[in-house]
């Protein structure tokens, strides 16, 4: 079975996202997207720790240490961008001035249930950051994440089993074997990986899905 790696799937949503948009990239996987979108498209990157249209990483000779993502990896800065506080940051974020939060997920239930902030692994605290602020106040939720654990078990559920972020606020999936939208009827398949059947994937997949036609 072709697999997209992680790469792929930031390259994915990109992809997806429309010129002019504000857009939060969520730590993780999300985070690359930066590095995938053309100058030209203009899409206003936010950043929770207070940027506003940041773009890719420079280059190892032009990194500054102050000027750093929600992941704190370096960025760049495109002319015009703003740099605030973090109480700046949140209001922008609670207040519905976002098109999109882009974040990663450890489960996603098939209403668009999201769970990202903790697995309540032992020794290690959970720390929820501004994820519960991205869900509930970005106009849409995309979420970044590979289909099944590193054990092989299911990820997109009909029902989360970790502590909850957000209710019902998953819009779009992108994993590393599918394109999915959540809908009323289950997640609607609309791409598959090259080689991979639809049966196959509800095989690796809780949740309900849908196909689309044509697929």
């Amino acid at each position: 079975m072709n697999r997209l790696n992680r790469t792929q799937i930031a390259q994915r949503a990109a992809r997806e996202i429309a010129s002019g948009a504000y857009v939060n990239l969520g730590i993780g996987l999300p985070t690359m997207i930066a590095d995938m979108i053309s100058p030209e498209r203009e899409v206003f990157l936010h950043s929770e720790n207070g940027l506003l249209h940041f773009g890719p990483r420079p280059g190892n000779d032009k990194v500054d240490p102050c000027l750093i993502n929600a992941s704190k990896q370096p960025v760049s800065l495109y002319s015009g961008a703003a740099i605030f506080d973090s109480a700046l940051s949140f209001a922008m974020m609670r207040g519905g001035h976002l098109d999109l939060a882009v974040l990663g997920a450890y489960e996603v239930a098939e209403n668009g249930d999201l769970a990202n902030w903790t697995r309540s692994d032992p020794g290690i605290p959970p720390a929820v950051g501004g994820a519960m602020d991205l869900a509930f106040g970005a106009k849409q939720v995309w979420v970044l994440m590979e289909h099944t654990t590193k054990y092989g078990l299911p990820r997109l559920l009909k029902r989360c089993t970790l502590p909850l972020t957000a209710p019902a606020v998953v819009t779009r999936i992108f994993t590393d074997l599918a394109v999915l939208s959540v809908t009323e009827r289950g997640l609607l398949v609309e791409e598959m990986v090259e080689g991979l059947h639809f049966d196959e994937l509800q095989a690796l997949t809780e949740a309900r899905l849908v196909q689309a036609q044509p697929l």
